[in-house]
């Protein structure tokens, strides 16, 4: 189960999991229809993700959520910025079973005195708290690879502007840089049973890739 498939991070998971043989199927949840070309792929189009009652059957028997919805700071208060971060995440947490994996950010903390950060720490607490298995990744710099881009137009021109930068980064913060196949991977391999810790840097993201 991809929240947020249309974005850049859970394209990325959703091409790793129809690339995975041991993947059966994989449903998409959003607000707006989506091209699907895959047998294996399903999408269900919801309005309200504050409430995902009335598709309930529908994500019904996964054996594993990822949570890829995001939305950047810049410009929201902490009440416009919650609903995506940390409302719809734990709706999406009961409602839907199995392994729950949680799209995070570097620097995420509930006691940050930043906004983004703060929420996303509390997100992160409350959802490690719940009595299941549930993962934090924490990618830092995100390489956008295989055509796959973001949809926030700041994000796009800093991806484009920087990409040269990538090998360098990878060499002396490894800690900080990963890429969207490398998340990708690391989710898929969350979900088949791989030891790791509950919260995961960008250097263990790329390992267990």
């Amino acid at each position: 189960m991809v929240f947020g498939a249309s974005g850049m991070v859970g394209r990325g998971a959703l091409r790793e999991c129809l690339l995975d043989p041991d993947v059966d199927s994989v449903v998409t949840v959003g607000r707006a229809p989506m091209d699907v070309t895959d047998a294996r792929h399903r999408h269900v189009v919801h309005a309200d993700f504050r409430d995902l009652s009335p598709v309930a059957d529908e994500l019904a028997g996964a054996n594993a959520c990822f949570y890829c919805m995001g939305v950047t700071s810049a410009g929201l208060t902490e009440a416009e910025y919650l609903p995506v971060t940390h409302d719809y995440a734990l709706e999406a947490a009961r409602v839907v079973g199995g392994t729950y994996v949680y799209v995070s950010g570097e620097g995420a903390n509930a006691e940050s005195k930043t906004m983004w950060a703060r929420v996303k720490g509390r997100t992160e607490n409350e959802l490690l708290a719940l009595d299941r298995p549930v993962f934090v990744v924490r990618p830092g710099f995100i390489q956008p690879r295989h055509g796959i881009t973001s949809r926030t137009r700041i994000y796009r021109y800093l991806y484009s502007w920087s990409s040269w930068l990538f090998p360098l980064l990878r060499r002396v913060a490894p800690a900080y840089v990963t890429s969207t196949e490398n998340l990708g991977r690391a989710m898929v391999a969350l979900a088949k049973g791989a030891q790791a810790p509950k919260l995961l840097r960008s250097d263990e993201i790329n390992r267990l890739a």
